[in-house]
């Protein structure tokens, strides 16, 4: 496949994603609906696919899976995307947020939309870039020495068995269907943002995020650039949604780089960018990544239910008294 055809096919695979997780709010809504009602409505099963929105509770979990050997019953599918998406970032760059994650999607049609009404986009002085990317940091801090630190094996165990934690994807569906206040505020400013600016939210804020962007160093493939054929057009640098210097480097390193395939796709010289090993000898074709990417993330979920590390275990009159009316 050529490389002009690779934009095209990653945005099919992200808005297919993002389809495909409006159908699990949608199920996980008619699910809860069913207890809120006293049973009233038709039982839907709970769809086991939203505990990906619960990265806390996967790391949590995968904690408490080192510390006693099994994965908790609760939220099971959380520690195996939480561990997939690592997988996928380890191996790929982080092109989870670049091809699967729906923040993403949404935060990248929103800055194409904006440099359609604006004809640019905006970036921050480097000062205030450098200071902003440093929160996220600063958050995944947080969280990681709170619960990899911080909580013994047994606090955490007894976390994963609270009440609220039993519930913490309803809890998530109940906090986007009651926006409002504070809240409500931020992600209005957050979207306004995402107009003129590329992926704030993504390159400022998420700690899931800046997790990938570091183990995403060790990933094996990473955008090279020939310098015999480069022409120095810059359009590579100009077309990079985390403002990277590409025409400028010989090997992106760089914890932020997504791995959207965008410079690779738009470079004005045949050959002079490619996705390459480790060597700088073996190219990766577009397909190639393009497939290992879905097959990864989707084989995690396959994985996750082929050895019974999936579906919840938290029982029909569990959720009544959690739920009900």
């Amino acid at each position: 496949m050529s490389n002009r055809y690779m934009q095209p096919l990653r945005i099919a695979i992200q808005l297919g994603f993002l389809v495909f997780m409006l159908y699990l709010g949608v199920r996980l809504y008619l699910f809860v609906q069913h207890f809120r009602t006293g049973g009233a409505t038709p039982f839907v099963p709970r769809p086991d696919g939203v505990d990906g929105f619960l990265p806390i509770s996967g790391l949590l979990g995968l904690k408490d899976w080192f510390a006693g050997g099994t994965i908790n019953p609760v939220h099971p599918a959380a520690v195996v995307v939480f561990v997939t998406v690592v997988a996928v970032s380890l191996l790929l760059k982080r092109s989870f947020c670049s091809w699967i994650c729906p923040v993403g999607t949404l935060s990248e049609l929103l800055w194409k939309r904006g440099f359609t009404l604006f004809r640019r986009n905006l970036r921050p002085p480097r000062w205030l870039d450098v200071a902003l990317r440093g929160l996220k940091y600063l958050l995944l801090a947080f969280f990681l020495y709170s619960i990899l630190w911080v909580m013994p094996p047994p606090a955490v165990k007894a976390f994963i068995f609270m009440d609220d934690h039993l519930i913490a994807d309803v809890k998530l569906l109940n906090f986007f269907l009651h926006l409002s206040g504070i809240p409500l505020v931020v992600i209005l400013v957050l979207l306004v943002l995402s107009l003129p600016v590329r992926n704030p939210f993504c390159r400022y804020l998420c700690p899931y995020g800046a997790l990938l962007g570091l183990v995403s160093l060790l990933s094996p493939v990473k955008v090279t650039r020939e310098r015999t054929v480069c022409v120095s057009c810059g359009v590579c640098t100009q077309v990079c949604p985390a403002y990277i210097p590409v025409m400028a480097k010989e090997r992106v390193h760089s914890e932020e780089c997504i791995g959207c395939w965008r410079c690779v796709s738009h470079c004005r010289a045949q050959g002079a960018l490619s996705m390459k090993l480790t060597g700088r000898r073996v190219a990766v074709s577009g397909t190639v990544f393009a497939v290992l990417v879905v097959v990864i993330f989707v084989g995690g979920s396959v994985a996750g239910r082929a050895t019974g590390h999936w579906k919840s275990q938290i029982p029909y009159a569990e959720y009544m008294r959690l739920l009900g009316p």
